[in-house]
Parts: structure tokens; C-alpha cells; sequence
């Protein structure tokens, strides 16, 4: 077998381990722990804003945030993500609403955005920024803010200082967390005012594991990529389970040209 024949392999093991995950996800209400009640005071402790503000969801899966902010907030959203079908799902359930004409979608890259500075009231990013990394998410969404916007995210962090050793290498094998302080250290030497660090509840996990669970017991093993998807979605909720205390979700709410207080 040549060099190119196991590149090939690898790139189509790889491929299928992404659709496998994308077809656990299809049709479940959250890609990441959240809730509406945890959206909801985020966008509380984000105002003021304008009446209408310009909107930019940033991997917005099926786009419960967009649909929250267009039909509460005014907003009119830009909702973007690279799954194409869960920009489907958006648009049907933006139309079912009737709020088609408050919210457009984008397929996109997070870390490359073609949209110019100032463009957006509010950015937000819940349960992705992971995607491209924290530090590299809040330095390329600030020149996307207007003067005196807001930056929302929700970042998955260490709770204690000393987490178990069996904590500490599940998650170095698929994020590097930090710390709140850490965070917060982060965020304001990239140019921003933190205004509320809001740590999430466990319910907010229930939303995301739940619908989860239920569909990984349903999936069938035998497709493509699946056996691996299913393994490695069980080991984290297991982990969850066991180590919960250790690790959380934490949303913050950042703005631009305002002192701090």
C-alpha cells in the first residue's frame, strides 16, 4: 500500500467519523449544553442595544439562538455555519415563525469572515468558539463590532484548580480548558470590557446530553463511522457523569468601548 493509499484511508475514516457526528446531531435541538433561560440572561446582561440590532450568530447549528434573538430581541440575524443542513433546518423553522425575513443564513468560516468592521451590534457564539479557540475567536471578532457592541460566548472551563488526573487527560485530548481567571485574564488584555461572567447550570447539560443519549442509543453501529462516533459520545457523557464537578460551561458577556467598571 502506497503513502497515498493510507492518506487516502485516513482522510476517508476521518470523513465519515464527521458525517457519523453530524447524523447523531440531525434534528436535536442543541449541538452544546444550553438552554433558552441561559440564552435569554445572556441577552440581558448584553443590552443596551439598538432597537433593531444587527446580529451574528457564529455556529449556530439549527439555530435556536437566531430564532430567539429575531423573535426577542428584533435582532436581525445573520446566522452562520458550515453544515450546510443545519442551515436547512434554520430557514424551515425561521419560516415556520415567520421570521424568514429577519434572519439569513451563511455557509462560512468562523475564523475567516468575509463581512467588513463594524458590521454587527451583537456577535454571538454559543457552545463554538471552540471551534477555533477562544483566544483566537474573541481577536477575530473585535473589529466586527460596532462601537459599544457585544460579544457573547459560552466556553467550556476547568471549575476547580485541581482536576482529576482523569479529567485533565480526556480533555487535553480534545480541548485545552482554562480557567474562569484564565478567561477573563484573556479576554481583557484582547481589548474588552468584561461585563458579566455567568457560569451555567447542570440543567443546561441535561438539554445537550439528553436529546443526545436518546439518539446514540437509537443510531445504527453499522454505519459509516458510526461505531467510532458512538464510542467516543459515550465516553463523554461518561465523563460528565463521573467528573461533572471539575468542568462547565461558563457564558461571558464582553463589550467594547466602555470603561471598566
Amino acid at each position: 500500500m502506497s503513502d497515498n493509499d493510507i492518506n487516502n484511508d485516513a482522510t476517508n475514516d476521518t470523513d465519515q467519523l464527521h458525517e457519523a457526528f453530524f447524523s447523531l446531531h440531525h434534528g436535536l435541538p442543541r449541538q452544546g449544553p444550553g438552554s433558552d433561560a441561559t440564552t435569554r440572561r445572556l441577552l440581558s446582561f448584553a443590552g443596551p442595544l439598538p432597537s433593531r440590532p444587527r446580529a451574528l450568530d457564529l455556529g449556530c447549528g439549527p439555530g435556536l439562538v437566531s430564532l430567539l434573538l429575531a423573535a426577542e430581541a428584533g435582532a436581525r440575524v445573520t446566522a452562520v455555519d458550515l453544515h450546510e443542513p443545519f442551515l436547512d433546518e434554520l430557514r424551515h423553522s425561521a419560516a415556520a415563525r415567520g421570521l424568514t425575513g429577519s434572519i439569513r443564513t451563511e455557509v462560512a468560516d468562523m475564523a475567516e469572515l468575509p463581512y467588513p468592521d463594524g458590521s454587527f451590534d451583537l456577535i454571538w457564539a454559543e457552545s463554538s468558539i471552540y471551534s477555533i479557540g477562544f483566544d483566537n475567536g474573541l481577536a477575530h471578532w473585535r473589529r466586527l463590532l460596532a462601537p459599544g457592541g457585544a460579544l457573547v460566548v459560552t466556553e467550556c472551563e476547568w471549575t476547580r484548580a485541581d482536576p482529576s488526573p482523569e479529567a485533565r487527560a480526556f480533555w487535553d485530548e480534545q480541548y485545552t480548558l482554562r480557567t474562569t481567571g484564565e478567561n477573563t485574564a484573556a479576554a481583557v488584555a484582547a481589548g474588552y470590557t468584561v461585563v458579566e461572567v455567568y457560569p451555567q447550570p447542570e440543567s443546561d447539560w441535561d438539554e445537550y446530553y439528553g436529546p443526545l443519549g436518546e439518539r446514540a442509543d437509537s443510531a445504527d453501529r453499522r454505519a459509516p463511522g458510526m461505531a467510532q462516533a458512538l464510542d467516543l459520545t459515550r465516553a463523554e457523557i461518561a465523563m460528565r457523569r463521573e467528573h461533572g464537578g471539575e468542568y462547565g460551561y461558563t457564558g461571558y458577556v464582553l463589550r467594547l468601548g466602555e470603561p471598566a467598571a
